[in-house]
């Protein structure tokens, strides 16, 4: 079976950049040989997912790389300096708190020529100071504080905390400690978006920092509201009559308050009306939504006698 970039780093082909970029990490941290010493197991994997990487990491090669569908066909047409073409894995590495690895000595590969020839010498094997000789340098690196891995959490909170935030408390076992952490929730977030606590992720390495927490957050669904970006939904059944002559009717509100408003005479079934400003608040400067109230006409199934000789006299006056 042809080798598939997307399927090394575990993501998904409509990744976005930072996707990509936090699962090389994830498996940078997991298949470095500093963490699997005389592992060529080790070694062979962080090569795949480092190429990977280098190549779904820049927009044009991963274009282009989408174009074949394959890593095998790929590399029948873009040599090994090609794909690791201004790949800096010594500035990569640092932005994950490894540290340099060669004491200053940027690890990129420079060349744009493809294949053997006289381009080799323009070359530079980033992985040279990684894999077998490293000497004092793996020893330096190894002893380098390094920061610990990122941790996720799968929160849920309810609808009104969603809309007004809340502070919740969550506890959680994260390595060998129980975490017990005072969360505040946002007025106006919703299922998807994720909070981050910095700090509070897996501890560091050698003293390094640690890691950030990150909190999913879902949205659990309510009894009578319902919630599109920042508006909210609820319905309401009204009487024929009511729909027919024009009344007022009392509508409740999220925060457990209710607002009196106008029904239309002639008010047809699945009615929409809005109640502005009673929606979600905006984050980040975004609008606050609106509330709307879907109208539902009640048909009565049963009919008195006189009830029947009434709407038969309006049938007849052509109602």
């Amino acid at each position: 079976m042809a080798e598939d970039y997307y399927q090394v780093l575990g993501v998904d082909k409509k990744a976005s950049v930072d996707e990509i970029k936090k699962a090389y990490r994830k498996l940078a941290l997991k298949w470095h040989p500093d963490k699997n010493p005389n592992n060529k197991s080790a070694e062979e994997k962080f090569k795949k997912i480092s190429e990977a990487y280098a190549v779904l990491s820049d927009a044009e090669k991963r274009q282009q790389y989408d174009q074949f569908g394959s890593a095998d066909q790929f590399r029948q047409q873009y040599s090994q300096e090609d794909i690791f073409r201004n790949f800096d894995l010594d500035e990569i590495l640092r932005s994950f708190g490894f540290g340099g690895v060669r004491g200053g000595t940027r690890t990129t590969f420079r060349t744009s020529r493809r294949g053997g020839g006289s381009g080799r010498d323009d070359y530079e094997d980033p992985f040279a100071g990684l894999f077998g000789s490293m000497g004092s340098d793996r020893h330096r690196f190894s002893n380098m504080p390094q920061k610990g891995q990122d941790a996720e959490y799968n929160l849920s909170i309810s609808l009104e905390e969603s809309v007004f935030g809340a502070e919740k408390k969550i506890s959680f076992q994260l390595e060998n400690r129980i975490e017990d952490i005072n969360v505040k929730i946002p007025a106006g977030i919703s299922s998807g978006k994720k909070l981050r606590l910095p700090g509070k992720g897996l501890s560091g390495y050698n003293n390094g920092p640690n890691g950030d927490l990150y909190l999913n957050i879902n949205v659990m669904p309510h009894p009578i509201f319902a919630r599109d970006g920042n508006d909210l939904y609820i319905e309401k059944t009204i009487k024929f009559s009511q729909a027919a002559l024009g009344s007022t009717i009392d509508v409740p509100t999220l925060d457990g308050s209710s607002k009196r408003i106008k029904i239309a005479p002639g008010t047809q079934n699945n009615t929409k009306i809005r109640m502005k400003g009673f929606g979600v608040p905006g984050l980040k400067g975004s609008s606050k939504g609106d509330q709307y109230v879907k109208i539902n006409v009640e048909i009565p199934k049963k009919l008195s006698d006189r009830q029947i000789k009434i709407i038969q006299q309006l049938a007849d006056d052509g109602f």
